[in-house]
C-alpha cells in the first residue's frame, strides 16, 4: 500500500521552536519494512502547511495516510490550542484525497482519542499509544481489522478504544530511517531544545500528579542497549553532521546505571557530540555529573516543579528540598548550563508556602553565582490533563467541574494566588538579570 505519514503542526504559529519527527519516520521505516511504500510530510517546515499538504497528497496519491498529532497545545502558559489546525487538516485530506483511509494516532490524539473520532468523523482508525504492531497489523486487515491494541474504530454511534500496548521490547527498536526525512533540515532551528531527539527508554515509575506519561508509556522502564543508543548518535553525527541531541525519555538518568553507560560508550568511541535531557535531582552525585559533562552533557535540564516541600509532597515528586539543593551545587561546578522548571499556585499554595518558594529561588542564584551557570528558571501553571490526580483536585475544589472542556488549555491557578507567577517572574527576572550585569540585588520581594 501507499502510506503517507503526517506530522501535523505541532508548534504554535511561525514558532522556530521545531523537532525532528521520529515517531513518524520510525513508523514509516517499519512500514517499508512489510513492502509499503511510503512517504513524509512534516506540516512544520513549510511556510504554507496546508498548501504543502495539498501537493503531497495530489502528488504521492497515498491509499492510507497516517496522522500525528503530536501536542494539543504549546503548554507555557499559552491558552493557544494545536487542535484546529488539527482540524482543517483532517478536512482538507478528506476534502482533497477523500479515497484513502485516515488513521490518527500520537500523544497529543492519545489524551483524546474518543473525543477526536466523535468530532471528526473522517478519521476511520486511531491508535493510542505505541504503533510499532499495531500500525502494521491494521494496514493488513484494514477492512475489518481484529481488536488489536490500542486501536480505536467505530462501533455503532461510539468509538470503541483498546487498550494500549505498554510493552513493546525496546531491546528490538529499529532507530528512524533517517535518509526517509532528511536531519539536516532541522538544523540550525531551534533556540531552546536540540530538534533531533533520541530515545534511550520508555516508561516512567514515578506518576508526577500533573503528568501523563505513565498513562501512556507505561510505569515500568523499557531501555534500550546503550551501545544501540550510541550507534544511532554516531550514524547522525557521521552521516549528516548532527553534533547536539535531546533525549527524549520523560526521566533520562534512570533507572542507575544507564545513562552512565552510554557515556562511558560516548567515551569509548570518543565522540565528540552534545546532549541534554530532563534529570531526577536524587540521582545525581559527584562521579555521574562530572562523566555526564565530560561526555558531552550541554544542559542539565530539571524539572522538580514543587518550589516547596508542601508542594513537592502534593505534585508526587518523591523528592525533598534537599534534593534540589544538593543537585544545583553538584552542577553549579561544572561548565554546563542548569535550567529548572517549576509549578506555581499548586493546590494547598499558601503565603508560607510562597515565602518557601522565595527562599528556594534566591537559594538557587546564590549556588550559581559564582559560575553564572544557571541558564534559566521557567516557572509554570498547572495544564489539567484528563485521568491525573490534578483533574480530581481540581474537581474536588470546584477549580474545574464535570463540563470543562480539557481538549483545551485549561490551567489548575485559582484565586486568591492566580497572579503568583507574575510576581515570582519578576523576582526571578531581577535576580537573573543583576546577576549578569554583576549588580548587588536587595530589593527582597
Amino acid at each position: 500500500m501507499r502510506v503517507l505519514m503526517i506530522q501535523t503542526p505541532s508548534v504554535e504559529g511561525i514558532s522556530q521552536e521545531k523537532v525532528y519527527p521520529i515517531g513518524i519516520v520510525s513508523l514509516a521505516g517499519r512500514l517499508q519494512s512489510y513492502g509499503h511504500e511510503v512517504g513524509i510530510l512534516d506540516m512544520n517546515l513549510a511556510t504554507d502547511p496546508f498548501g504543502a499538504l495539498k501537493e503531497k497528497l495530489l502528488a504521492f496519491e497515498p491509499e492510507v495516510v497516517g496522522l500525528s498529532l503530536r501536542n494539543i497545545d504549546p503548554l507555557a502558559n499559552k491558552t493557544s490550542s494545536l487542535i484546529p489546525p488539527f482540524m482543517v487538516t483532517v478536512r482538507l485530506i478528506s476534502a482533497v484525497w477523500p479515497q484513502a483511509w485516515l488513521i490518527a494516532g500520537g500523544t497529543g490524539f492519545s489524551l483524546f482519542p474518543e473525543r477526536l473520532m466523535q468530532e471528526l468523523p473522517e478519521i476511520d482508525y486511531g491508535i493510542v499509544g505505541e504503533a510499532e504492531t499495531s500500525f502494521p497489523a491494521l494496514l493488513s486487515s484494514i477492512d475489518s481489522p481484529s481488536p488489536l491494541p490500542g486501536l480505536c474504530l467505530r462501533d455503532g454511534s461510539g468509538i470503541r478504544v483498546i487498550p494500549p500496548a505498554k510493552d513493546f521490547d525496546m531491546a528490538g527498536y529499529v532507530p528512524p530511517d533517517r535518509r526517509l526525512l532528511d536531519p539536516s533540515l532541522y538544523l540550525g532551528i531551534n533556540n531552546y531544545v536540540p530538534t533531533i531527539g533520541i530515545e534511550t527508554k520508555r516508561g516512567c515509575p514515578i506518576n508526577c500528579a500533573y503528568c501523563v506519561y505513565p498513562k501512556l508509556q507505561g510505569k515500568k522502564l523499557r531501555c534500550r542497549p546503550p551501545a544501540a543508543v550510541v550507534d544511532e548518535m554516531e550514524l547522525l553525527h557521521k552521516e549528516y553532521g548532527i553534533e547536539s541531541f535531546h533525549f527524549t525519555d520523560p526521566v533520562l538518568n534512570i533507572p542507575h546505571g544507564h545513562l552512565e553507560e552510554i557515556c562511558r560508550e560516548i567515551l569509548r568511541r570518543k565522540l565528540k557530540v552534545r546532549w541534554d535531557g530532563f534529570m531526577r535531582e536524587d540521582q545525581l552525585n559527584e562521579k555521574n555529573v562530572a562523566l555526564f559533562e565530560q561526555a558531552g552533557c550541554e544542559c542539565f535540564s530539571f524539572s522538580p516543579d514543587g518550589l516547596c516541600q508542601e508542594s513537592l509532597d502534593i505534585l508526587g515528586k518523591h523528592l525533598r528540598e534537599a534534593d534540589i539543593l544538593k543537585a544545583a551545587a553538584l552542577t553549579a561546578r561544572t561548565d554546563v548550563l542548569s535550567v529548572f522548571h517549576f509549578m506555581v499556585n499548586v493546590p494547598g499554595e499558601t503565603e508560607k508556602t510562597i515565602e518557601k518558594g522565595i527562599r528556594l529561588l534566591d537559594r538557587l542564584y546564590e549556588v550559581y553565582s559564582a559560575k553564572k551557570n544557571l541558564g534559566t528558571i521557567i516557572l509554570n501553571n498547572i495544564r489539567i490533563l484528563p485521568g491525573t490526580p490534578i483533574e480530581a483536585i481540581a474537581k474536588a475544589q470546584g477549580v474545574i467541574d464535570e463540563e470543562t472542556d480539557l481538549l483545551y488549555p485549561v490551567y489548575y491557578n485559582p484565586k486568591p494566588f492566580d497572579t503568583l507567577r507574575y510576581r515570582l517572574e519578576t523576582l526571578h527576572l531581577c535576580q537573573n538579570v543583576f546577576m549578569w550585569q554583576e549588580v548587588r540585588q536587595d530589593y527582597e520581594g
